[in-house]
């Protein structure tokens, strides 16, 4: 009976988006052995270097927040990221990766050392370097490379961005994420301010000319809604606005479905179609516009929003009509791309906090009746749904003995007008959160949906002595060593 509740509150979690086959299809390019595409199409075998001293050297950063193998997706879209750069003629010195590591030799996969992309994709595994693994992948560490700080990172190949006023800078962050926040492997998460303050430092310290930054994570938005100004020549999309979840795609069961013996999602809806995008056209044509353009439409199910999300834009938008190229280089392979793909549009998606759950039942699926592996991982879904329900009737607890039990949900739940930052103060949201955990427990990938409701209780200027109560009142029954913050850490 505990597996069929399980399995039924995981079909009303997952959200499909339905796409006939007439929105899409998959289009290549052949060419006979030997034969190569015209010079004038090529433009090229690749930039001289008369172009690479006007453009300096190009620089990328790519983030995977999480760890274990439900989280599959998030290094699969890093390690694709990879490929495509690499491809692009950016020099392995150039590319910081920060991922924990741990899903290519996972006893889980079904192919060792192998980690793909794309339902029939490539191995994109194979080449990445291992920069920043297991526990090197922090906040910490992060802000490091990109400050060019090779004295404050803590191990790994202490490779950081030491770039130059002339050069150009791409970040990539796939993960989960929540209002105002990502996440990472090993707590604390990225905090927005954090983040922001970072940028602001590179900028001043004059060692770039323009940096591009795409971000997959839910409520992704609010990371720079109201925050990032537009005189840092940064320019940013992201997979969601700051109020919506993203979302994975190429899940057991979709179409298109990986191999049967994949139980994960092998990628992210927003990540897929930028990557798969670059992968298709000349970056020396197709513009950064273009590419929003192209991502916006196929994350929202081609503008209908039947499933997906808002992509969304930040930042100095008056380098759009820039060329790709200059931030993801150049694919002479791709030269004679004329930009006409379509793709075959995947027709379901899950929310990304859904995820895990999807993982675990596929895996609970695919055990002996009688097993004790079978028994275990029906325990731990049970207790991963628990706790989900633990976290959401604590928050409205709390939210009705702050506010009244009539306003307390929607005071908790309100978002503020677009142009205006998550909270006033950043200090102030994670000090609630450090209360919160101290008394309710670790608030997981899946909690950090409710850092809404904590920079609410800030911005209605609650007190730490106010919420404390709050929390004690709440959740002071409440016992469970597995979730408890003392172990999982504290998320601020």
């Amino acid at each position: 009976m505990a597996a069929l509740r399980c399995f039924a509150l995981l079909l009303a979690l997952c959200a499909a988006a339905g796409a006939d086959a007439s929105k899409g299809r998959w289009e290549t390019v052949i060419r006979m052995p030997g034969e190569e595409e015209p010079a004038t199409a090529r433009g090229g075998e690749g930039p001289d270097e008369a172009e690479e001293d006007a453009v300096g050297t190009r620089w990328a950063v790519l983030v995977a927040g999480s760890s274990g193998y439900g989280n599959y997706r998030h290094q699969a879209d890093i390690c694709h990221a990879y490929q495509i750069l690499h491809k692009g003629g950016l020099k392995e010195e150039n590319i910081v990766v920060f991922m924990y590591d741990d899903i290519a030799n996972s006893p889980l996969n079904p192919s060792p050392g192998v980690i793909i992309n794309h339902p029939e994709g490539e191995n994109v595994y194979a080449g990445v370097p291992k920069d920043y693994t297991g526990d090197e992948v922090t906040t910490q560490n992060l802000y490091a490379v990109l400050l060019g700080n090779k004295t404050a990172v803590s191990g790994g190949s202490k490779k950081v961005i030491d770039s130059k006023p002339n050069d150009h800078i791409f970040i990539y962050y796939s993960d989960h994420g929540g209002p105002g926040v990502l996440g990472m492997p090993n707590l604390p998460y990225l905090y927005a301010d954090d983040f922001i303050k970072v940028l602001q430092e590179k900028h001043a310290s004059n060692t770039y000319a323009k940096m591009v930054i795409y971000v997959e994570a839910c409520e992704s938005g609010s990371i720079f809604e109201g925050l990032l100004p537009a005189d840092l020549d940064i320019y940013v999309t992201t997979a969601s606005n700051a109020e919506e979840s993203s979302f994975g795609t190429y899940c057991p069961g979709m179409e298109p479905s990986p191999p049967s013996e994949y139980i994960t999602c092998l990628g992210d809806l927003y990540s897929v179609a930028w990557m798969e995008d670059s992968e298709n056209h000349n970056l020396k044509e197709e513009t950064i516009k273009k590419q929003y353009e192209e991502v916006k439409k196929r994350t929202s199910d081609l503008n209908s929003y039947g499933a997906g999300s808002h992509v969304m834009e930040y930042g100095d938008k008056t380098f759009k009509d820039e060329k790709l190229y200059l931030y993801q280089g150049f694919n002479p392979a791709n030269a004679n791309m004329t930009n006409k793909l379509f793709w075959r549009t995947p027709k379901a998606a899950i929310n990304q906090r859904d995820a895990d759950l999807l993982f675990m039942w596929r895996r609970y699926e695919m055990l002996h009746v009688k097993s004790k592996e079978r028994v275990n991982v029906l325990r731990e879904i049970s207790e991963t749904v628990r706790h989900r329900k633990h976290l959401d009737s604590s928050m409205d607890f709390i939210g009705k003995l702050l506010f009244g039990y009539e306003n307390g949900p929607s005071v908790l739940q309100a978002v503020r007008p677009s142009g205006k930052p998550l909270v006033d103060d950043w200090d102030c949201l994670k000090r609630m959160v450090q209360i919160f955990e101290s008394h309710c427990g670790s608030l997981s990938q899946y909690g950090m949906k409710h850092m809404r409701a904590f920079a609410n209780i800030c911005n209605n200027g609650i007190s730490g002595t106010t919420m404390k109560e709050a929390s004690i009142n709440t959740c002071g029954g409440h016992n469970s060593a597995r979730w408890s913050p003392l172990i999982q850490g504290y998320s601020a």
